[in-house]
C-alpha cells in the first residue's frame, strides 16, 4: 500500500508530460514564408510562434524563389530544406508555395501541378505522425504583376487545384487571400507582404491552427 502513492506520483508526472508535450509546426513555402530570414522575427512563422505560445515549435524552412512543380526553375524538391522538414517529423505542416509556379516559364507545366502537390504531400506525410496535419494556403494577393508572377493565374487557375488537392488528400486551406484582399499597400513590391502584412499571416494560420 506504500508504494500506492509513489505509483500515482508517477502516472501524474508521465501524464503531465504527455500533456505538455511540445507541438512540431513545419512551414514550408517560398520567400514569402522565409520573409527577410528564417531566423527573422518580422517573418511570418515566427510571428505565428509568438501568438501560438511555448506549447508549439514553429519552424521556418521557407526558400526564397522556389516551386512547387518539379519541373519549375528552382523546385523546392531539390532544396536541403525539403529534407530537413522530413526529419523534423512535424505534426503540423502549412504548406505556402505555389507564387512563383505562376511565372511563364513554369506554369507552361500546369498539368502536373496537382499530382505534384499531392505527392509532396504524401512524402512529407511519410514522416508525419499518424494523426498529423497538413494545410494548404490559398496564395496571399499579388498586387502587381512583379517578377512573372501573375495574380489571375493564381486565382482563376491555381485556386481551383489547391481545393481539388485539399480534398483529396484531407488537409485543410487556409485563405491568405482574402485577408489582405483590400490591402494591397501592405505589399510594397506587389509580391512580398511587409510586416504588418506577415503578421495578418501569422495571424490567420495561428487561427486556423488553433
Amino acid at each position: 500500500m506504500k508504494k500506492l502513492p509513489f505509483i500515482l506520483l508517477f502516472l501524474f508526472g508521465v501524464l503531465t508530460s504527455f500533456a505538455q508535450s511540445t507541438i512540431k509546426v513545419a512551414c514550408v513555402g517560398n520567400s514569402i514564408t522565409q520573409g527577410p530570414g528564417r531566423e527573422h522575427p518580422d517573418s511570418f512563422p515566427l510571428q505565428m510562434q509568438v501568438l501560438l505560445g511555448d506549447q508549439y515549435l514553429v519552424k521556418n524552412f521557407g526558400v526564397s524563389g522556389r516551386t512547387l512543380l518539379k519541373k519549375g526553375d528552382f523546385p523546392y524538391w531539390n532544396e536541403p530544406q525539403f529534407e530537413e522538414v522530413k526529419k523534423f517529423s512535424p505534426d503540423i505542416l502549412v504548406i505556402k508555395l505555389g507564387t512563383n509556379d505562376t511565372k511563364p516559364q513554369n506554369w507552361q507545366y500546369h498539368a502536373e501541378f496537382r499530382q505534384d502537390f499531392i505527392d509532396m504531400i504524401k512524402t512529407f506525410r511519410s514522416d508525419m505522425p499518424e494523426n498529423g496535419q497538413v494545410y494548404i494556403c490559398l496564395p496571399a494577393p499579388i498586387a502587381e504583376n512583379n517578377f512573372g508572377i501573375r495574380e489571375k493565374i493564381a486565382v482563376e487557375e491555381m485556386r481551383p487545384i489547391l481545393l481539388e488537392v485539399a480534398k483529396e488528400t484531407g488537409s485543410k486551406i487556409i485563405d491568405l487571400y482574402s485577408p489582405l484582399a483590400e490591402k494591397r499597400a501592405l505589399l510594397p513590391d506587389g509580391v512580398h507582404p511587409n510586416k504588418e502584412g506577415l503578421g495578418i499571416m501569422a495571424s490567420e494560420v495561428a487561427k486556423a491552427i488553433k
